[in-house]
């Protein structure tokens, strides 16, 4: 049986993370490998020289996506990858990396991923959660000052200067290329309810037939 990919895009803050976390609760969590977009930010070292102030790290450019398509394709046929680990503190590629094993269920979480045709056309089904900007940078502002170290003049600075910008460029009109849009992330219960059961309806439909007894002589 070949792998289901699932896509899973959205805007900064809009709670892709909650949405991929309630469909694993749903579903056979050894069935599932989770791959994350943010994973495959390119190290500060290949700026040149620039801070990390004159980066941005909101278009697509910042990522590199090759690789994540690599590893999906590997993943597809079911072969391992090392997943990178990225330092959202120092702006840094760490030296380890995390072993992703291959599974039934790929589920590709990001807020770009969408916007590369090569990375989108791997996937089964592309969902995208749509929620509403000032929640979403509320969200942000949260997570960059608690888990990231960052201060609120430097988050609101970003903010203006690149993540607005880049999400109405890129990720807003990547909503075109969803199959299913969720308004309210992990709130919509009915969604993600019914996201799980087309899920297992694919999977039942890929699954090989038994085989069939040989009648008696």
């Amino acid at each position: 049986m070949d792998p289901l990919v699932i896509g899973i895009a959205g805007g900064t803050g809009s709670g892709k993370t909650s949405v991929t976390n309630t469909i694993l609760a749903r579903l056979d969590s050894s069935r599932v490998a989770v791959i994350q977009h943010d994973s495959y930010y390119k190290d500060i070292s290949e700026y040149g020289g620039r801070t990390a102030q004159e980066i941005n790290f909101d278009h697509p450019d910042s990522l590199e996506t090759d690789l994540l398509i690599r590893n999906v394709r590997e993943l597809k046929e079911r072969r391992a990858v090392d997943e990178p680990v990225y330092n959202f503190t120092s702006h840094r590629r760490l030296a380890l990396t995390r072993r992703v094993d291959p599974r039934d269920i790929i589920i590709i979480d990001g807020i770009l991923i969408f916007a590369e045709r090569e990375l989108r056309d791997l996937m089964d089904i592309r969902i995208f959660v749509d929620t509403d900007a000032d929640e979403r940078l509320i969200r942000r502002m949260r997570r960059d000052i608690l888990e990231r170290g960052r201060s609120v003049e430097s988050v609101m600075d970003q903010y203006m200067r690149t993540v607005k910008p880049m999400h109405l460029e890129f990720v807003e009109p990547s909503k075109h290329w969803a199959d299913i849009i969720i308004p309210r992330g992990a709130q919509n219960i009915v969604a993600i309810d019914m996201v799980v059961a087309k899920i297992g309806a694919m999977l039942h439909a890929s699954a090989p037939e038994p085989a069939q007894a040989s009648p008696a002589a």
